[in-house]
């Protein structure tokens, strides 16, 4: 309970609200798309509502109990698009097994949450939060970019007051025959009404989150144009959410339990997975933002608590949120407060503000993930997929493809294990090579102000020496960040030897542009001396070098960096 502290209770409790005032029209978005496979003709189900109501309980009670057992103090948790998708697919499954039996899917959905919760703490108890650190790069990216993908792909349908497939074969291959038998253009124009002013209003001012002045503007307009209901949420019980065991929706004498195990606990299982990787990847941008260190397994345990107790009470499952954690960060969050106080803040519209959000038009809902998932889409990964070995573009593009059109558990772990085979192969290159295995060792930090051949007394008080020992690569970046974070803010110059890299992938690139941009945003110059063949392509081919460091910055040797170092300071 050491994160806890009232030094920054004015800052964390201004981050938290303005957190949760961001997380409520994505917890009534990621809800209603993990309900949109129920199809309630013949019956009285509303699943918008239905949907709503348990994106709401997901983002109050996980937000709530992940802030308070968690290791990532300005984390804000809730449900995540990557995570919606997998809840999605399982509510839709439950649904059809069950022949439309809502009781079998709301227990089907709340056992996956606390089987979810059970593998999260089963997993920081053993302590397997530091091997997140092994994903490369061009899994997460193809990962993401499919993720992104899907979401457009499923709000498409609601954005143009339609029912999406479930598929998204079907949600590709059915839309030209579903569209043909007719749109709604009152649900068109408030989705792009809703995109535009997501995208537009931060010109004007990013004081207040766009996507609720979103909310708030077309949810009016559709007032007043008077729109049919089907478009709209619909009432959503207000009120302390109730366990699965005391739920009226849930009738527990006519469910199956063997089936709902059956149904639960693989999903718990992708769940708790994908979960995981989502959260430390938010608790590691959490900590380039705040200069601070996450305790991983304790992030995964309290998300574990937090997943837990949300499937409990039949609320989806998220994680930790990366847009709403920056926003708490942003405006003041540092402490578990923070994350608390964004959930006290949905409760009290559980409690009482339902009735208002029952009117909020489903394509408004739609536009706003639309703009999520285009944010998830990596534009900067595939952009560069023509410069970046061609191993990892094939990485990158295997597991988009896969995480469309297959599942999302299946391209992770198959790119994981293409990416390990590929870069064996390439370790087994180098070394074959005539690189030394002692070369092939993590990063060394030389001791700062060293005292290199040619560097005089004088020149030690304006230059950091930074040596990096061994390639550069997916395995690597977590100790190579930690190494680059420790240089010091003082340092006019910062030299970067690179004789002992050997190798760099995109995520080591990627990790070096952005260490580069951090050190020179200090107004530090930065030189770079003995760049082997292969990390010199790919500065070069992503210029780095020239666009980041000038080509007169570079050097074949330290000597030559030596007599650039004492010109340039006998001039200033």
């Amino acid at each position: 309970m050491s994160n806890f502290t009232t030094k920054n209770l004015k800052g964390d409790i201004f981050g938290g609200i303005t957190a949760g005032i961001v997380a409520l029209p994505l917890a009534l978005a990621f809800g209603i798309q993990a309900f949109g496979g129920i199809d309630p003709t013949g019956t009285n189900i509303n699943p918008s509502a239905l949907g709503a109501l348990a994106g709401l309980v997901g983002a109050t009670l996980l937000g709530f109990f992940a802030a308070l057992f968690g290791g990532t103090p300005s984390q804000i948790s809730g449900p995540t698009g990557p995570m919606t998708v997998i809840t999605a697919t399982l509510i839709s499954g439950a649904w059809t097994a069950s022949s439309g039996n809502i009781s079998q899917v709301l227990l089907a959905m709340s056992m996956a949450g606390l089987f979810c919760g059970l593998f999260q703490i089963l997993f920081g108890i053993i302590k397997i939060g530091k091997y997140v650190r092994y994903i490369p790069y061009p899994v997460l990216s193809g990962f993401m970019s499919g993720i992104g993908v899907i979401i457009i792909l499923q709000q498409l349908y609601p954005l143009i007051g339609l029912k999406s497939p479930v598929q998204t074969i079907k949600m590709i291959t059915e839309f030209p025959t579903i569209v043909a038998n007719g749109i709604s253009l009152n649900a068109l124009w408030l989705g792009l009404g809703t995109i535009l002013i997501i995208y537009l209003f931060p010109l004007i001012t990013k004081k207040v989150p766009a996507t609720l002045v979103a909310l708030i503007v077309m949810t009016c307009v559709s007032l007043l144009l008077h729109l049919d209901d089907r478009l709209i949420i619909g009432n959503i019980p207000k009120g302390l959410p109730m366990p699965f065991f005391a739920n009226s929706s849930v009738d527990l004498a006519s469910v199956n339990w063997i089936d709902i195990l059956k149904a639960s606990i693989i999903p718990g299982l992708t769940l708790a997975g994908l979960g995981s990787i989502d959260t430390l990847l938010t608790s590691v941008v959490a900590d380039n933002i705040t200069k601070t260190k996450h305790n991983s397994n304790k992030e995964l345990i309290g998300q574990g608590i937090g997943n837990m107790i949300s499937g409990l009470f039949c609320g989806i499952g998220g994680a930790g949120a990366t847009m709403r954690t920056v926003v708490n960060v942003k405006s003041g969050g540092r402490t578990p407060i923070s994350g608390m106080t964004h959930s006290l803040l949905l409760l009290s519209i559980l409690l009482g503000l339902g009735a208002l959000v029952k009117w909020v038009p489903l394509s408004v809902l739609a536009g706003i993930l639309i703009t999520v998932g285009w944010g998830i889409i990596d534009f900067k990964g595939f952009k560069d997929i023509a410069k970046i070995p061609r191993a990892d573009a094939f990485v990158l593009i295997t597991v988009f493809l896969l995480t469309v059109f297959v599942d999302l558990l299946t391209a992770v772990g198959i790119g994981m294990v293409i990416a390990c085979v590929l870069f064996m192969k390439r370790a087994s290159d180098l070394v074959e090579g005539g690189y030394s295995s002692s070369e092939m060792t993590n990063f060394d930090k030389e001791s700062p102000w060293s005292d290199e051949g040619g560097i005089t007394p004088d020149m030690m008080h304006h230059i950091y020496i930074q040596r990096l020992n061994g390639p550069i690569f997916f395995g690597t970046i977590t100790k190579f960040q930690e190494v680059m974070n420790d240089v010091p803010t003082d340092a006019k110059i910062v030299i970067i030897r690179m004789r002992l890299v050997s190798f760099m992938d995109q995520s080591g690139l990627y990790a070096m542009e952005t260490a580069i941009k951090d050190i020179q945003a200090r107004g530090t110059q930065v030189l770079m001396t003995i760049i082997q063949p292969q990390p010199m392509y790919m500065l070069k081919t992503m210029n780095v070098i020239p666009e980041l460091v000038p080509e007169e910055h570079t050097f074949k040797t330290f000597e030559e960096c030596t007599e650039y170092l004492k010109t340039t300071l006998k001039q200033s």
